[in-house]
């Protein structure tokens, strides 16, 4: 079994039924729950996002909100002033540009305030079911170590290779396969390498070889 071949199989072993942690119901709970993870996990999104669109239930009624009072409901989670003013220009835009609803281009998304490359993939790939392989710290981290990339490359590097290693019907199943893998078996600070089936091919330098 080739690496590429390895790699497929162990994710979907480990992870089948993988797909995005954010709660979202649609694709304006999505955008909103995208931008509002930057930096800070999809535990503490969850814990805002029922209050948030119970207020907010579309871009519109956001497109009118007053900053301090979405301030007061995000206020938990890192960044929430730039967050702030960040979802109401995206809502103003959204309504103004883009006849209220969530556009599904990259182009168009990349012009939201607040979103940039990774948030228009994840929007891509799990609202519009269009091919994408958004690349986070964790995605980027086992990349790495598992010898995909270079430890020098950059998030965009990555992303492109990974589009060259991985078939395209295989892209945005397996984004949430390596953030799972990364949130719970390849720890940033702690892999858990005993239990590792990834173990053999993985080249990170301080891969713990004692704990078989």
């Amino acid at each position: 079994m080739d690496k590429v071949t390895k790699i497929i199989t162990v994710l979907e072993e480990m992870f089948p039924k993988a797909k995005a942690e954010l709660d979202f119901s649609n694709n304006y709970q999505l955008l909103v729950a995208v931008i509002l993870s930057a930096q800070t996990t999809d535990i503490a999104v969850n814990r805002v996002t029922p209050a948030f669109f119970a207020k907010y239930p579309t871009p519109e009624k956001l497109a009118k909100a007053n900053p301090k009072d979405v301030e007061n409901i995000i206020k938990s989670i890192g960044l929430f002033r730039n967050k702030s003013r960040h979802l109401i220009a995206a809502a103003k835009l959204i309504e103004t540009r883009f006849n209220g609803l969530i556009p599904n281009t990259r182009k168009d998304l990349e012009s939201l305030p607040g979103v940039g490359r990774k948030t228009a993939n994840v929007v891509l790939a799990n609202a519009f079911g269009i091919p994408t392989l958004a690349v986070d710290t964790h995605v980027h981290r086992v990349s790495i170590r598992l010898g995909l990339v270079n430890k020098d490359d950059n998030v965009y590097k990555t992303e492109q290779k990974l589009y060259k290693i991985f078939p395209q019907d295989k892209w945005i199943k397996l984004h949430h396969q390596l953030i799972f893998f990364g949130r719970y078996q390849c720890l940033a600070k702690k892999p858990k390498c005993g239990s590792c089936a990834l173990f053999e091919i993985c080249v990170y330098e301080k891969k713990d070889k004692t704990s078989f």
